[in-house]
């Protein structure tokens, strides 16, 4: 029977979350991963196999503990008003927003494996914006195109308050957002 593993797993995976949703992939290396999280490098590499299996676990962990409440939230707003509200100011979300911004841009061209699992989160950001939106006329473009927007908008902002570039409140823009796209449905 080997020893017991020196380190609480989720809490290293939730780590290494947050530290990959400050930076890029390449831009952060195994020493990097060491110093922050507190674990010896043979602990990880015996654990996830590779830095590529910490960020598969963590990406995964955050796309479920980040990302799905986040959805649900905006699924269940009653109005697009509100499921942008709850998109762009939730705290919770932000390192799995900034998260998914990095694998989108970085990995997913590079990776089928990443490239699968935000297929499969942004149809189902998709799904929940269609959902707060309600019904929109087929002249409009349909609820696809509506859905896809609000998706495609809440990463924009996201992205505009990541780089410290928003000149506005993000709270202020995403309703403002809602309130535009709300009067031309």
């Amino acid at each position: 029977m080997g020893r017991p593993r020196g380190f609480d797993e989720v809490m290293v995976i939730r780590a290494a979350a947050e530290l990959f949703s400050t930076r890029s992939y390449d831009g952060i290396s195994m020493d990097d991963l060491v110093t922050h999280l507190g674990v010896h490098r043979n602990s990880l590499y015996k654990t996830f196999g590779s830095k590529r299996g910490l960020y598969q676990a963590a990406l995964r962990w955050s796309l479920e503990h980040d990302i799905a409440p986040l959805i649900d939230q905006v699924a269940g707003a009653g109005d697009l008003d509100q499921a942008l509200r709850v998109a762009v100011a939730e705290p919770a979300a932000e390192v799995g927003l900034n998260l998914l911004l990095l694998a989108a841009v970085e990995r997913a061209p590079v990776d089928q494996e990443v490239a699968d699992q935000l297929s499969t989160v942004l149809a189902a950001f998709d799904r929940a914006a269609r959902a707060a939106a309600g019904p929109q006329p087929p002249a409009q473009g349909g609820e696809e195109n509506l859905a896809f927007a609000v998706t495609a908008a809440v990463l924009g902002l996201r992205l505009r308050a990541r780089s410290g570039t928003a000149g506005t409140d993000i709270d202020q823009a995403g309703a403002a957002l809602a309130r535009r796209l709300t009067q031309h449905a």
